[in-house]
């Protein structure tokens, strides 16, 4: 169940959250209603799959996702004028909050305990493989590249990304990563400039000599460390 969660968060909060829904439900509560409901329906197609009985869990899950999301847009209203940084901090308390009741109903069900939670993991990496390498091509793919245009995009210029610039890599990126993953978890590691450099030299000229050429080979560098340390992992598994 832990796996499943998770992929049913990272599925509903990042897959199918799609641009315009993504700007709707910044600004409005039925847009924050409208997602939620989508991470709802997955959490509790996700918890079935695993265990009927859980059902009550997934919707708590749920519930609480669009609870959160909806308070995200009065914080949104009141604060994101005021800083540059804004953006990257909100995702950062946005995603504790939902791994945290994720967490808390995992615990108050009785599933696991918080002693027992890394053992558990384990267990489950172990015994459910298929679910563990599925959470991990997951990561690289939509959440790896919201997350590093946030970190990226706020720590270097102060603000929230711009998707008019970086949109157009969504898809590109994700595949990107993907594919280094899946070469460094078959040890393949002599692929891997294969993927990785051709973009860096195609693109290159449009941002080396301008203000955005130190956030491009950070946004390529930490697109390519996402890549290879998931791609170690899905090796060990």
């Amino acid at each position: 169940m832990i796996i499943a969660m998770l992929l049913a968060h990272l599925t509903g909060d990042y897959i199918l959250q799609w641009e315009a829904l993504a700007r709707w439900k910044s600004v409005s509560i039925k847009g924050a209603a409208c997602h939620g409901s989508i991470v709802l329906a997955v959490t509790l197609l996700f918890a079935i799959l695993i265990d009927p009985a859980w059902w009550l869990w997934a919707l708590l899950i749920g519930l609480a996702h669009i609870i959160i999301d909806a308070s995200g847009v009065l914080f949104n209203h009141r604060f994101a004028p005021r800083s540059g940084m804004y953006g990257l901090v909100r995702l950062l308390i946005d995603q504790t909050l939902h791994f945290t009741v994720i967490l808390c109903a995992l615990f108050a069900s009785g599933y696991v305990t918080p002693d027992g939670l890394p053992g558990t993991i384990v267990n489950k990496i172990q015994t459910q493989r298929a679910w563990a390498v599925a959470l991990g091509y997951m990561l690289v793919s939509m959440p790896a590249w919201i997350f590093i245009e946030f970190i990226f995009y706020g720590l270097i210029n102060g603000s929230a990304p711009d998707f008019s610039r970086v949109g157009k890599y969504k898809y590109v990126g994700s595949l990107e990563r993907g594919l280094i993953a899946t070469f460094v978890a078959t040890g393949q590691f002599m692929l891997v400039p294969v993927v990785a450099l051709p973009r860096l030299v195609l693109e290159s000229p449009q941002y080396f000599g301008n203000n955005h050429t130190l956030l491009y080979i950070a946004e390529w560098l930490g697109s390519l460390a996402v890549a290879v340390l998931i791609g170690l992992i899905l090796g060990r598994m």
